[in-house]
């Protein structure tokens, strides 16, 4: 996907600043397995590297066992992803999961982008506001609100009691933005701060479908993206549906690689 030096420069500031470490930040734990990072969040485990080492045939095969010998082990784990990027190697890695008894989720790609550029004003349709909810006194109300929106949006559980306690444990590091439009939540969306590095992401984006093809969106990224550059981050990043990356590419990201996690569940 990589084509011209300005997506090559991208690129390498993902795979130099967003892998390994700051994917374990707020882990409950993690070790390390050769290449690998794992990691334990709640009952989910997560897998990720910046490359793999060269590993390739047996040796990968025995590695990527070992990996599901170590989750299985541990019996509050109910799944674990190893998360792939579509510009690593070897290209025969996802057969390989997939013979280990891993699934592929949907693909995604990874886009990144300026934040001072996508910090640009979106017109927002009459009636529309949009705010930060987790910096106020008593955010659980909205955080709620805003947890049921993106489940109505993106038809699956969103969980407010774990987003709730991020915040808490963290503030530094996690901003919460909706739009609202008489008094109901109509869209929202994460700012993440990755801490050491010039990035934050765009995670858990979300609309209602009948508020759709508005700008709401677009309009909540740039909100987004004016917070993150006003605290002197540079880069945004996100891993984005089909759905979402044409309103980013508008909104000035760039698709630097593709991202598929593989699940294993026991």
């Amino acid at each position: 996907m990589v084509s011209d030096p300005s997506r090559a420069a991208l690129l390498a500031a993902y795979d130099a600043q967003l892998r390994e470490d700051s994917e374990m930040a707020s882990a409950d734990a993690f070790d390390r397995a050769g290449p690998l990072y794992r990691g334990v969040f709640g009952d989910r485990g997560f897998v990720t590297y910046r490359d793999l080492g060269g590993l390739t045939g047996s040796a990968l095969d025995d590695l990527i066992a070992q990996t599901v010998e170590h989750y299985a082990a541990n019996p509050q784990i109910k799944t674990f992803e190893w998360k792939t990027r579509g510009h690593d190697a070897p290209a025969d890695l996802p057969g390989r999961l997939i013979a280990h008894g891993l699934t592929p989720d949907d693909l995604e790609t990874v886009m990144v982008g300026e934040a001072k550029l996508l910090a640009q004003p979106v017109p927002l349709p009459e009636g529309v506001t949009l705010r930060r909810i987790d910096n106020q006194p008593e955010p659980r109300a909205d955080v709620e609100r805003a947890a049921a929106t993106l489940e109505r949006a993106f038809g699956h559980g969103f969980g407010a009691g774990g987003l709730l306690r991020r915040i808490e444990q963290r503030p530094d590091l996690i901003e919460l933005w909706v739009a609202e439009a008489g008094g109901e939540v109509i869209s929202a969306g994460r700012l993440e701060y990755v801490p050491d590095s010039d990035f934050a992401g765009l995670w858990g984006g979300g609309t209602l479908p009948e508020w759709r093809g508005q700008g709401i969106y677009r309009a909540l990224t740039a909100a987004r993206a004016s917070s993150a550059a006003d605290r002197g981050v540079r880069y945004l990043h996100s891993d984005c549906t089909a759905m979402s990356r044409p309103i980013l590419e508008r909104s000035g990201m760039i698709p630097v690689t593709t991202t598929t996690p593989y699940l294993w569940r026991r």
